[in-house]
């Protein structure tokens, strides 16, 4: 398996393979870019199918954290981690407390937080070897409700303020009554996207890998079930893909129906071309790096103390700078994918002067 010369690898600083034979943890470390601070990002568990497959995930998300906190103004560099395995199946305390003891190696480079296949429970179980896990203190959340460090509200919060911006500039509108919205994967973010969605007037279709989260959505949000091969291809005004990324490629693409793409996944797009057929097709792209902020704004306020108001009102700005990168593709005629790009890398120049370090350049996202 080849690591320097791999298409998604891009600089990064590190990159660690770790096997505990004796609970069967298979996982790895990978810290993209630390120039704003140490690495933040969600450790993820999943049954991938091969090492490169995990491998190339972890790169890719990696790289797209450190996008994601330059955007979002957030003195943290990007960072991610993989568990290769079924987390309804192979998850075990022993597995996690594994997985801590190799978080604690690394020195407080990459911090670990909530991802896919992964609870805070669980990060609690590293949290007994390791300090270098965030998103498990009990406050009160952004919204005035108690929250256990759970950052899944914020992210749902955080795409559902980003996809009415995009309904704003793409449809004119703010009133959400009667979208029509497709919603791939409703779990711990995607079920909470929808609620938002649902309280707002909106009329929701969804997939899930998982019968039990589509039932749940069918029975408590009054949502239209829709199978896999379907779901993003339906006659409806937004598609907003919450499970893995990767969705938005030469198959899927032609074959859109919606006039937005605007979903928490991360990676949405199989390579950065991938963008300008989405703005040639006039499909309206909301970065899934800008979009999906909410989570990481939330546990970095956290870490340092952020009062709910405060919190709350960082997450709300994913709608700005959404704006921005719609008008500014206007403006130039640029994809949104390659818009954000710049508007991050901006960012990151402009703290890396303040603070007296050498500007460089970012590796694009995407």
């Amino acid at each position: 398996m080849n690591v320097f010369s791999h298409p998604e690898f891009d600089q990064h600083e590190h990159l660690s393979f770790f096997c505990d034979a004796e609970t069967g943890l298979k996982a790895i470390v990978a810290i993209h870019n630390t120039s704003r601070g140490p690495a933040l990002g969600g450790c993820r568990m999943y049954p991938y199918a091969t090492d490169e497959e995990a491998l190339r995930d972890v790169l890719r998300l990696s790289r797209g954290m450190t996008y994601k906190s330059a955007l979002a103004n957030l003195d943290l560099g990007g960072g991610k981690s993989v568990i290769i395995g079924d987390p309804r199946r192979h998850k075990t305390e022993g597995l996690l407390e594994a997985m801590g003891r190799h978080l604690e190696t690394l020195g407080g480079r990459y911090i670990a937080a909530e991802d896919s296949g992964t609870s805070v429970p669980d990060l609690k179980v590293m949290g007994r070897y390791t300090r270098h896990v965030a998103g498990i203190a009990e406050r009160t959340g952004f919204n005035g409700l108690p929250s256990n460090g759970d950052p899944s509200p914020a992210t749902a919060y955080g795409t559902f303020i980003g996809l009415k911006a995009a309904v704003r500039h793409k449809y004119g509108q703010d009133d959400l009554k009667g979208l029509k919205v497709a919603i791939q994967g409703v779990g711990n973010v995607g079920f909470r996207l929808a609620r938002h969605l649902r309280d707002a007037g909106a009329e929701l279709w969804v997939y899930d890998i998982h019968a039990d989260n589509m039932q749940r959505a069918v029975e408590q949000l009054g949502a239209k079930p829709a199978t896999a091969e379907d779901i993003l291809f339906l006659p409806v005004d937004v598609v907003a893909p919450c499970a893995l990324g990767a969705v938005l490629n030469d198959r899927s693409i032609p074959k859109l129906r919606a006039g937005i793409v605007a979903g928490a996944a991360n990676n949405l797009l199989e390579r950065p071309e991938h963008d300008a057929l989405l703005k040639q097709r006039d499909i309206l792209y909301a970065p899934d790096f800008a979009i999906n902020a909410g989570g990481i704004i939330d546990v970095f306020h956290e870490r340092t103390g952020g009062r709910p108001e405060q919190v709350r009102a960082h997450i709300e700005t994913i709608g700005d700078t959404l704006t921005e990168i719609f008008n500014r593709s206007r403006r130039t005629g640029l994809p949104t994918g390659e818009i954000a790009n710049e508007l991050a890398e901006e960012r990151f120049r402009k703290h890396t002067a303040g603070a007296g370090l050498a500007p460089g350049r970012l590796a694009r996202a995407g």
